[in-house]
């Protein structure tokens, strides 16, 4: 799997209005069902395991990364959302910084190595600063989905 096929273009958002963790959640989820990638009940749903999830321990991962993330009943693929933030969100991350990068992500509940797999994908994909750099860099979701596609085919 590669970051690029979990995230298509329309699942982007270029500039995220969202300041803290739980409202980001919400910005990311609001986007799915406008896709119609999940339903209005999933989106209160997820909404719900993501926010435990988060309460439990923070997804933000470091270096301006985070990867809020939950099993989803009633999905057949996994679904996922990308945002961007050029002012930050205040996620609790481990190291303390700001997050600038969140990627969502749901898995079908009983698929607990795609879950692992994914995790690991998005997480290899964002580790380097040249790519993270990239994103920053990139002036629209076109721009953003074409550097997820890069960084997919040098991971």
């Amino acid at each position: 799997m590669a970051l690029a096929d979990l995230i298509h273009p329309g699942r982007i958002i270029a500039e995220m209005r969202s300041l803290e963790k739980f409202e980001a959640l919400a910005e990311l989820l609001d986007r799915l069902v406008t896709l119609e990638a999940i339903s209005r009940d999933a989106h209160r749903e997820a909404l719900e395991l993501l926010t435990l999830r988060e309460e439990q321990r923070s997804t933000g991962i470091g270096n301006g990364v985070a990867i809020p993330h939950c099993f989803l009943p009633g999905l057949t693929e996994v679904v996922g959302a990308f945002g961007r933030s050029t002012t930050g969100i205040d996620f609790h991350a481990v190291d303390h910084v700001p997050v600038r990068f969140v990627v969502l992500f749901m898995v079908p509940e009983s698929q607990h190595a795609l879950h692992l797999q994914t995790l690991a994908t998005i997480a290899r994909t964002l580790n380097p600063a040249g790519i993270r750099q990239r994103l920053a860099d990139a002036p629209d979701e076109s721009a953003i989905y074409d550097t997820l596609c890069y960084s997919s085919a040098a991971a």
